[in-house]
């Protein structure tokens, strides 16, 4: 297993995925292409209708929703409160060799005033995902984008990667796991909290 820690830096850009609109013929044409260079027959029963299939996914993959609005609820009495969001599971491609990972993502933030409604943390996640990526980078950019949400710091992210470029290819490792941390404000500073938030987090992945 390996394993990054990664401090708070000033936010940056985040990488965009594909700027223009995907031309899916083109894309099936170039995939028809490549069965042929790879000693297939595009025309055989079981590849008929395979090229346009894969540029559809393409297509769809690298378009995915916005990571929308999150949306806040006002909380008053919420002080100290530790919130942990697990058990979200998203497909990304890895921008070196083009191979599926799964991502399992845990966040977790101390709320001051409100609260950011559940179902968003699952949409920023996919909202990452869903482009030719690095792990290190899509926790970075899920933390930079929830501390935006929320207004402070005290967010910390962690993720939990299955990478078929290394169980498929190369070394041909299949239990390998690689795990990023992201900890911003408290979650840097108070070793009690940092600590909470890792146990919850071994806890959740255990539970799965």
């Amino acid at each position: 297993m390996t394993i990054s820690i990664a401090s708070p830096a000033a936010p940056t850009a985040a990488v965009a995925g594909p700027a223009a609109v995907i031309d899916t013929g083109r894309v099936a044409s170039l995939i028809h292409q490549l069965l042929v260079e790879l000693g297939e027959d595009p025309s055989r029963e079981g590849l008929t209708g395979t090229p346009d299939r894969v540029a559809a996914w393409w297509s769809a993959f690298l378009s995915p929703d916005g990571a929308a609005t999150a949306t806040c609820f006002t909380e008053s009495q919420l002080g100290g409160q530790l919130v942990v969001v697990g058990g979200m599971s998203v497909w990304s491609l890895c921008e070196h060799h083009m191979l599926p990972m799964n991502l399992q993502v845990t966040a977790g933030y101390v709320p001051d005033g409100e609260v950011v409604g559940l179902s968003k943390f699952g949409r920023i996640a996919q909202h990452f995902a869903g482009r030719l990526q690095v792990q290190e980078r899509f926790t970075r950019q899920v933390a930079e984008y929830l501390n935006g949400v929320i207004g402070h710091e005290n967010i910390a992210v962690t993720v939990r990667g299955v990478h078929l470029c290394m169980s498929m290819r190369g070394v041909r490792m299949e239990e390998a796991r690689t795990t990023t941390v992201h900890s911003g404000g408290r979650f840097r500073t108070d070793p009690v909290l940092s600590q909470q938030f890792l146990t919850l987090t071994t806890g959740l992945r255990g539970a799965s």
